[in-house]
């Protein structure tokens, strides 16, 4: 498997901000509108994040990916206000960084006829949506969601059939010959830099004022960032292997996990990281809509990404997850009616994400002894 080089790892460095940016904005829109367009500056960033991946797999250029680089920072600075003053500079740098990479992976891979074809009809569909993000920045706050939310839409659309273009036909994934093991380790980063914020706002909070209380509090958000955690990388092994017995159909698959499932389980964290902040800020304050939302909602959508996760490659522990995300869905109303402190619902959430690496740790030696012991003449 192809390693991920210090240059991958040096752009990865910005999202460490970029992630930090995205979870400070949610925390001061806490409404359904600031977590609408919160997911839209998600989408638009992991779109950024995942396809110079998909290309850096293909051509490794240090340069181009520098260059990169300083656009996700330039996305990252603009973010805060992008639904304000700073619309244009966000889709600016996500035009400039979307089209230009892919205008100089056309040059790269010269010599390689089907990918050649399949980076061009890609290059046609990334220069619309790049522009269509350009106007999007022109344009007031309520049209600017609808126009970004058009951005996403079409440029999922185009990866899911294939970026057709009349007379130029349309990209299969067996012509990207993916290496899914290097791109899973990548996603895989990625989930570390969402944890990690947790584990910054966590740090944090704790150095400003150190009390019985804030300690509880801290041990309590810190056990569920380790939960979760636990429960993306205790299957990552075999998730792995999955994909790498997936043969031909690899292309397809690292398409649907890593482009499109992915960005839920880091929304998940995100939402997660802000529910943190709400339970280290004030402990005992009663549970309401908005704490609900992040301190049961983030855990909930972090599982059903996760769910969809090991649906999609074939693995057990679907019906654990799922049935964790619905559980922590009910019990958002039930915490709200009762009032609840945010404690004793980030307490619950915590309860029930462990509930499910049980469940995963029972499932697995139930497996083991089903195979009973290997015979020693193998």
């Amino acid at each position: 498997m192809e390693r991920t080089t210090s240059t991958e790892l040096f752009f990865d460095l910005v999202y460490v901000f970029t992630i930090i940016q995205l979870s400070h904005y949610l925390a001061e829109n806490l409404s359904w509108r600031g977590v609408g367009r919160t997911a839209v500056l998600l989408s638009l960033i992991w779109l950024v994040w995942i396809y110079t991946v998909w290309a850096g797999d293909r051509t490794p250029v240090r340069a181009t990916l520098l260059v990169v680089t300083l656009g996700s920072l330039l996305l990252a600075a603009a973010l805060p206000t992008a639904f304000g003053d700073n619309g244009l500079l966000f889709a600016l740098a996500y035009a400039a960084v979307q089209v230009g990479r892919t205008a100089f992976s056309l040059w790269a891979i010269r010599g390689e006829p089907w990918l050649g074809d399949s980076f061009r009809q890609c290059f046609v569909w990334i220069t619309g949506t790049g522009a269509l993000a350009v106007v999007g920045g022109l344009v007031d706050a309520s049209a600017r969601e609808l126009i970004w939310i058009a951005v996403i839409v079409v440029d999922s659309i185009g990866l899911a059939t294939g970026f057709p273009v009349p007379g130029m036909g349309r990209s299969r994934p067996e012509h990207w010959r993916v290496e899914g093991g290097h791109l899973a380790e990548r996603c895989q980063a990625f989930i570390l830099i969402a944890l990690g914020e947790s584990l910054l706002i966590t740090g944090g909070t704790l150095t400003q004022r150190l009390d019985r209380v804030t300690i509880v509090a801290f041990l309590l958000a810190f056990a569920s960032s380790v939960a979760l955690w636990w429960v993306y990388f205790d299957r990552a092994q075999a998730s792995m292997a999955a994909l790498a017995a997936a043969g031909e159909r690899a292309g397809r698959l690292s398409r649907l996990v890593f482009n499109y499932l992915h960005p839920v389980m880091v929304g998940g964290i995100v939402v997660a990281a802000v529910g943190d902040e709400r339970l280290l800020h004030d402990p005992g304050e009663p549970v309401g809509w908005a704490s609900a939302l992040v301190v049961l909602g983030g855990p909930a959508l972090f599982l059903a990404g996760h769910a969809a996760y090991e649906m999609a490659l074939g693995q057990a522990g679907v019906v654990a997850r799922v049935a964790a995300t619905l559980l922590l869905l009910a019990l958002s109303p039930a915490a709200v009616a009762l009032r609840a402190p945010v404690a004793v619902a980030a307490g619950v959430a915590l309860l029930i994400t462990v509930g499910v690496i049980v469940a995963d740790r029972v499932s697995a030696r139930r497996a083991s002894q089903s195979r009973g012991p290997r015979s020693p003449l193998r």
